[in-house]
């Protein structure tokens, strides 16, 4: 259990300490001796690059608001200036324990295992030779060391970029020079050198560079170097207004994140001279400033994390199965004609979908494909498909929601390229974001059109689909169809506010159903037959859903509830929250469905969703949130439920305090680990199929400026 606590002055976590909490979670698969040693190393860079994005956007954020007057804000009562110091001594504590595992742990138990860190001073001539040679060849030519005098300011340094800044002296004379070097991105971090048996032995470019330096400086001698790198400040907003020239605008957001305010310094150095002159010469705040003793930035160490090693050092491969529910030899279409079919990822492959859309795309039958897109991966068959149907000759539509974080470079590409190929892009609504997770295709049938849609809790990201757990629907249901053809309308063109008949969208009536489906539930409790309410999401961060849990809780309502990150919920307190429990999973693959269960006085209902529980999204963004009405289905949900809230490995049960309890197995009691056990449950599925039973049946549009 972690030494931190939060009491809460009100009724409520605070958001960012709770995120803080969470990613003392990740951490805490890098620190378990039972996690195979290359995943722990996996884990502590994960760590690095959630605090990353944290720093870009909440800490940002938070230090705006202090400027801004320092007014009080969060439910949890806390000031914005309490809440950076709370912040403060929590990373250094998180921080602190991830160096300390790396050095005192993982580099030693990976030496013994065959995979060896040697710093300069531990290389041999044959691995000297052949550094030489690898700076000489592909280093140095990329390298550009710029001088800085007293009197000039720093050059401009980019944001997430290692440096290295060298105090140098001509021999004889007593004055000191200083030079900056950024380390390039174009090479790997981790570089393996000849080793002289049969393990593995690597390096860091740093550490190159570091001992190759001389070369750059013909003439002086270094007494002094400084390893560092700035976060910037990253939480900008668009100018919402700017609708004729909209990619334009995205791009110089792109463009002004690199110039923005500092909002924390790593840096590695036994060297006050040089600590002084950069935080001097920046304009840093010392509280901004983290000593690193170490590596700076251990999340380039994921390359050494899924570098080819003894078995011993990785998870067990856990495949992905085709679907249970689609026959070998079945065709799809007629397989959704007949019913509809759920997709559990990564458990069942994700591929399944990318055989949708390649056959969409060259089916004569298929007349148009219309999806969201607002994450995707670099090398995309989903993108690729799209493209190939509009050459094709079919009606196709893209939404690329450009204001994806830190995905909008990629996004504006997609964009292009799509534009370009023929289809149809719109740059999402005004003021929202378009995170809704749908597809469309229409196809002309013997006797009819017919449209098949899915939707999901994911993005339609091959790469990520292979790490995130999230489950699909895929379905012909003609009300289903009808409200997605809606839902389509209302974003690319200039339809009214839709009449949906089954889904739910946010930010119109999400909330409201929601706090309905709540108060029906509450309504419905009773001692003799309390209610029930289990849900799983990503983050709990919504002031009024959290009340109304609260309510549910007092009229006797059992509440589960299954939140991978920010909860902001307080469980387990008498006459206002004891009927609720929280855990959170952390395993090897990201947990991020959003699977909601109602009971409804025994008539249970199950909804999957593209929101979590937040404000951002069930106010600020385009959701979705749809119900799966298969009694198999359901009874499948059911089982999903069922298994997470009943994991005692790798789970984690939030305490009244703020702190996380991790679960281990009772006494006499079975282990259950669940992402293992859908893994199991997937495989079994293939060995016996089961047959679902029949079924009863204001837009931006202004393209981008292409060159």
């Amino acid at each position: 259990m972690s030494s931190t606590k939060q009491s809460p002055r009100y009724r409520f976590f605070n958001r960012d300490l709770s995120w803080l909490e969470f990613n003392r979670r990740v951490l805490s698969e890098g620190l378990d001796q039972s996690v195979p040693l290359l995943e722990r190393m996996k884990f502590l860079a994960i760590t690095s690059s959630n605090f990353d994005e944290f720093f870009m956007v909440r800490v940002a954020t938070l230090k705006r608001a202090v400027r801004h007057g320092d007014a009080i804000t969060c439910p949890s009562g806390l000031s914005p200036s309490e809440q950076l110091e709370e912040i403060d001594r929590r990373v250094r504590s998180i921080t602190e324990q991830q160096y300390s595992c790396l050095k005192n742990e993982l580099i030693p138990s990976l030496k013994k295992a065959g995979v060896t860190y040697a710093p300069p001073e531990e290389w041999n001539q044959q691995q000297i030779r052949a550094i030489g040679d690898l700076f000489n060849e592909e280093i140095f030519p990329v390298i550009s060391p710029v001088r800085i005098t007293g009197e000039e300011s720093f050059p401009f340094i980019c944001g997430l970029r290692l440096h290295i800044l060298f105090s140098l002296k001509r021999p004889g004379e007593a004055e000191e020079k200083y030079a900056l070097v950024q380390i390039p991105e174009s090479q790997q971090r981790v570089i393996f050198i000849p080793d002289p048996g049969s393990g593995k032995i690597f390096t860091l470019l740093d550490d190159i560079i570091l001992h190759m330096a001389e070369n750059l400086f013909p003439g002086y001698e270094i007494s002094e170097a400084a390893i560092f790198r700035l976060t910037r400040d990253a939480d900008m907003g668009v100018d919402e207004q700017r609708d004729e020239d909209f990619v334009e605008a995205m791009e110089e957001i792109i463009q002004s994140r690199r110039t923005s305010r500092v909002v924390r310094l790593e840096i590695s150095t036994r060297s006050d001279k040089l600590r002084n002159l950069i935080i001097e010469k920046l304009d840093i705040d010392t509280r901004d400033i983290y000593s690193i003793d170490g590596p700076v930035d251990l999340k380039s160490l994921m390359n050494l994390a899924v570098t080819p090693a003894d078995k011993r050092l990785h998870d067990p491969e856990w495949q992905s199965y085709r679907p249970a529910e689609i026959d070998e030899d079945e065709n799809l279409w007629e397989a959704l004609q007949d019913r509809d079919i759920l997709l559990h990822h990564p458990y069942e492959s994700f591929d399944i979908l990318i055989q949708l859309l390649q056959m969409a795309s060259q089916d004569p039958r298929v007349l148009s494909i219309k999806m969201t897109l607002y994450r995707t991966s670099g090398s995309s068959p989903i993108v690729k498909s799209l493209k190939e149907a509009a050459a094709n000759g079919k009606h196709v539509t893209a939404v690329v929601e450009l204001k994806a974080r830190f995905d909008e470079e990629r996004n504006i590409r997609w964009a292009e390229e799509l534009e370009r190929a023929g289809v149809i892009v719109v740059y999402g609504i005004a003021h929202l974001k378009i995170h809704a997770k749908a597809l469309m295709i229409v196809r002309r049938e013997e006797d009819r059109i017919r449209r098949y849609v899915h939707l999901g809790t994911g993005n339609y990201n091959d790469s990520t689909a292979k790490l995130y757990t999230d489950i699909g629907l895929l379905s012909s249901n003609e009300e289903i169809s009808q409200d997605i053809a809606l839902v389509f309308n209302a974003i690319t063109g200039y339809s009214n506010i839709p009449e949906l008949r089954q889904l739910v969208m946010a930010p119109i009536t999400l909330k409201r159903r929601l706090l309905s489906l709540i108060e029906r539930e509450t309504s419905r409790s009773s001692k003799d037959s309390p209610g029930l309410i289990r849900a799983k999401m990503n983050s709990l961060a919504d002031s009024d859903i959290i009340k109304a849990l609260y309510k549910a809780s007092q009229e006797g309502v059992r509440i589960e509830l299954n939140v991978r990150g920010i909860c902001m919920l307080i469980p387990g307190i008498k006459n206002m929250s004891e009927n609720i429990t929280v855990v959170s999973i952390i395993d090897r693959y990201l947990e991020h469905t959003r699977l909601f269960h109602f009971q409804n006085g025994g008539n249970d209902e199950y909804y999957l969703s593209s929101a979590d529980w937040m404000p951002r999204n069930l106010e600020r963004r385009v959701e979705l949130m749809f119900p799966v009405m298969q009694e198999y289905h359901k009874r499948r949900l059911s089982e999903v439920m069922t298994v997470y809230f009943n994991s005692n490995m790798k789970s984690h049960r939030l305490m009244p305090d703020g702190t996380y309890r991790r679960l281990e197995p009772e006494s006499g009691e079975e282990p259950l680990r669940a992402q293992e056990e859908f893994h199991r449950m997937a495989y079994r599925k293939t060995e016996a199929v089961p047959v679902s039973p029949r079924r009863e049946f204001t837009v931006r549009r202004k393209a981008p400026k292409v060159d």
